[in-house]
């Protein structure tokens, strides 16, 4: 084989070979002989016959097409491959000309590895909050671990807000009950904003027995599109109110709540917890922050291959995600008035970001010669199986060394743009 020509233009590279009439006539002899059992040739039985009677009765080129399917692979391996072209998505052949002399002329079209001209990726500056914690925060928290352990008990009252009522009712649009708008025995916390508005507010007042008829309307951006905005009633029976006793904040709590006898102890501890989860929400921000940055200072064209690639492992994540709930992505799409062409427009945009992202951290990555070493790979596999739950031995024929070298490669370029980073104070709103 002759590579006659090879032009890379963006992201596009063009190579244009010829084959000898040797290998494309191996080709053209193994195309005959896995499809001649579906050609029907009068006077031979189905499979039996000879080639030149095929072609002699369908043309000369009827086997070249799938002649060129055989002979591809190795004619990419020492037209790109081998030559160092690193490459993306599927490559074509966007033209063929059979000589006279039976070789053969291809032209191969692929996309390329986009290069990377990167911009400043060490001293850059982002806002970083500063990380405090007040004692109404750590109230609300210890609010929060006294309600974990409060009692619901029935009260022979009027519902208020807060109160937990046990109710029946059913909703009907025009004199018609409607799809999911009844049930029995349905506890309700009146003031969580779980049901329309109004429907929890009219409900305050209301005894165990009473039996109330409820005029409301659905919200105009209602999922359901038949029920958006309209007028309904429902009627609702109310069998039981329950109240919520929250227990005193004392040390009787902190130890019903924890490992520690004291509520000094507890309240220390919480804040230190508090503490923790803002300085992590804080750096996750500040991260973040970077990463926006190092996007917009490099640049990069990305072909589409490698933009549609990542728009399939996100919607295949999701669809295991749907799955586990008993729901397929074709559902959804419908459920959400749309189809799958539309979900992987929402979805592209951030798939490009995400892309152009870890495409620019590799460059650093190859710039600061920044490897993945074998204790590295080691521990993710450790870490993985874990995860999942799944051998180490077994993780290791799913998911590749080289998959798992270039995540990790790409972790360390993050981490060494995060650690050479200048944290400013943020901006006074």
């Amino acid at each position: 084989m002759t590579i006659k020509s090879a032009n890379r233009e963006n992201n596009k590279l063009t190579v244009q070979v010829e084959v000898e009439k040797e290998v494309f006539e191996a080709g053209i002899s193994k195309a005959y002989l896995k499809n001649r059992k579906y050609i029907t040739v009068p006077g031979f039985r189905k499979g039996k016959a000879p080639r030149k009677m095929i072609e002699n009765l369908y043309g000369a080129t009827v086997f070249h097409s799938d002649a060129v399917e055989e002979i591809f692979p190795d004619v990419y391996k020492e037209a790109v491959t081998d030559q160092g072209w690193k490459t993306v998505g599927q490559p074509s052949v966007t033209d063929m000309n059979v000589r006279e002399d039976k070789t053969l002329e291809l032209t191969i079209e692929v996309e390329l590895y986009p290069e990377v001209e990167l911009g400043q990726y060490k001293g850059l500056e982002a806002p970083k909050a500063a990380v405090s914690v007040t004692d109404e925060e750590v109230e609300a928290e210890l609010d929060k671990k006294a309600e974990e352990v409060a009692r619901i008990v029935t009260v022979e009252r009027p519902a208020a807000e807060g109160d937990t009522v046990v109710i029946d009712y059913e909703g009907k649009k025009d004199g018609v009950p409607f799809e999911g708008g009844a049930a029995e025995g349905y506890e309700l916390r009146l003031g969580s904003h779980s049901f329309i508005p109004g429907f929890e507010e009219q409900l305050v007042g209301a005894s165990a027995g009473e039996e109330k008829d409820l005029n409301l309307s659905f919200p105009e951006n209602y999922h359901a599109k038949e029920l958006a905005g309209a007028a309904v009633i429902f009627h609702v029976k109310v069998h039981e109110v329950k109240e919520t006793q929250v227990p005193a904040k004392d040390d009787e709590l902190a130890k019903d709540v924890s490992e520690f006898d004291t509520l000094d102890e507890l309240r220390a501890d919480l804040r230190k917890q508090i503490e923790t989860r803002k300085d992590e929400e804080a750096s996750r921000a500040f991260e973040s922050a970077l990463m926006e940055k190092l996007a917009e200072s490099a640049k990069l064209e990305l072909p589409s291959a490698m933009i549609e690639a990542e728009v399939d492992t996100e919607l295949q994540n999701f669809d295991y995600q749907l799955r586990s709930q008993g729901m397929s992505l074709e559902q959804y799409s419908k459920m959400m008035g749309g189809d799958l062409s539309r979900l992987r427009a929402s979805i592209r945009p951030s798939a490009e970001k995400q892309v152009r992202l870890r495409t620019i951290l590799t460059a650093i990555a190859e710039a600061e010669g920044l490897e993945a070493t074998e204790e590295d790979l080691n521990a993710e596999y450790q870490k993985l199986s874990e995860q999942y739950g799944m051998d180490v031995e077994k993780l290791k024929t799913i998911i590749p060394n080289e998959e798992i070298t270039t995540d990790l490669k790409v972790r360390k370029a993050r981490d060494l743009v995060v650690a050479e980073a200048v944290a400013t104070a943020p901006v006074e709103e």
